[in-house]
């Protein structure tokens, strides 16, 4: 299994653990879960390429979904 994969099933097993808690630890489980979602959508965001100078979106491509561009 990968890491990231491993990650995942960590952080959800994590949130399942702590739901229901009085503690803080559903709270750090939600914040571990979402600091880990940003650190996706930085590496997404990392592979798009920016526009024109002011960085404005670029056109899409013929066949090109504006989904994960």
């Amino acid at each position: 299994m990968s890491n990231d994969t491993e990650k995942h099933h960590a952080l959800i097993s994590g949130l399942k653990t702590a739901m229901g808690k009085t503690d803080d630890s559903f709270e750090q489980a939600v914040t571990s879960a979402f600091e880990h979602v940003f650190q996706h959508l930085d590496r997404l965001n990392s592979h798009v390429s920016l526009g024109g100078a002011d960085g404005e979106d670029r056109p899409l491509r013929p066949g090109e979904t504006s989904t994960l561009r």
